[in-house]
């Protein structure tokens, strides 16, 4: 699936595969980035992959990730079929022990596939399904590059939730030689949005802005309830946004080339110097990522008004 409804053209050369891996239904930045991802003319989007985030608020968290970008896709009015895939339902059990699952196969099929575009896989929760298709199948280490939101800052690392959900699936994307681009939380945090400007950049951009602004303030009112203590009340971070935009431009003086650490189980990273170097972004530009967004969303809620 590629949206093309652009007066300007992206060269074929430039056009790239995307699979995206998301636990949609755990936050409201996931719908953002998806609906972005979906709407660049750059990518030609091959499957998105519902994700778990944990058990500690759902048993059925993967269900539940299903459920809301079965939701999105209906009010883009995109079918489903042949893009749409239930990723692992919970972490892997133990290091060298996939989940196997649609997402991961599907992640499998198409990077054995021949094709001269390159293949990204965007990750917005755990890495579950990336790493029990490396444990299924290795071969797809040189045919696929990653790019995963999560993990806490370098060098020291620390508790992240993306991580927590599974600290085995991540040491072995790390341990393994799949070309990884990661955005650690200190970077994902430069994300902030106000709700001010969502209510003037989003809401009004038909029924698509109108969802994907009421279910942030769903989300807020829920995390109120926790008495989250980051929360003001007027902002939100849309940390998986860096997923596609990092894919839209490249951000090539912002990240550094370290060698992947071991985790452990309180989250911290060991640096064995035993594995190869990954791409750690130290910083993004939010107003390109945001900008981007909402002319895209703009433009879209404008044709699907007029027919055009």
């Amino acid at each position: 699936m590629r949206y093309q409804n652009y007066e300007f053209q992206v060269p074929r050369e430039k056009v790239i595969r995307v699979i995206t891996d998301t636990d949609a239904k755990n936050e409201a930045d996931d719908p953002f980035a998806v609906v972005h991802t979906l709407l660049s003319p750059r990518f030609e989007n091959v499957g998105l992959i519902a994700a778990h985030f944990g058990t500690d608020r759902a048993a059925d968290s993967m269900e539940q990730s299903f459920g809301e970008l079965q939701k999105i896709l209906s009010l883009m009015d995109i079918p489903e079929e042949n893009l749409l895939f239930r990723g692992a339902d919970r972490p892997l059990p133990s290091p060298g022990e996939p989940v196997d699952s649609e997402g991961a196969r599907l992640i499998i099929r198409e990077a054995m596939r021949e094709d001269d575009r390159p293949l990204f896989v965007t990750f917005m929760g755990p890495l579950t399904d990336i790493a029990s298709a490396y444990l299924l199948e290795p071969a797809i280490a040189g045919r696929l590059t990653v790019i995963w939101i999560g993990g806490g800052r370098y060098p020291a690392g620390g508790p992240e939730f993306n991580l927590e959900n599974d600290i085995h699936a991540a040491n072995v994307v790390f341990s393994s030689p799949i070309p990884l681009w990661q955005v650690p939380k200190n970077v994902y945090e430069m994300m902030p949005v106000s709700f001010a400007e969502l209510e003037c950049r989003v809401l009004p951009q038909g029924v698509l802005g109108k969802y994907l602004f009421e279910q942030l303030l769903a989300c807020q009112m829920e995390e109120t309830s926790r008495k989250s203590p980051f929360r003001t009340g007027e902002t939100w971070v849309l940390g998986d946004s860096p997923a596609p935009g990092l894919l839209l431009y490249e951000h090539r003086f912002c990240f550094d080339w370290i060698g992947a650490p071991l985790i452990t189980r309180d989250m911290t990273y060991v640096h064995t110097k035993q594995y190869r170097p990954i791409r750690v972004y130290n910083s993004v530009d939010p107003r390109l990522i945001l900008e981007d967004f909402y002319c895209k969303l703009s433009l879209f809620a404008e044709k699907e008004r007029t027919g055009k």
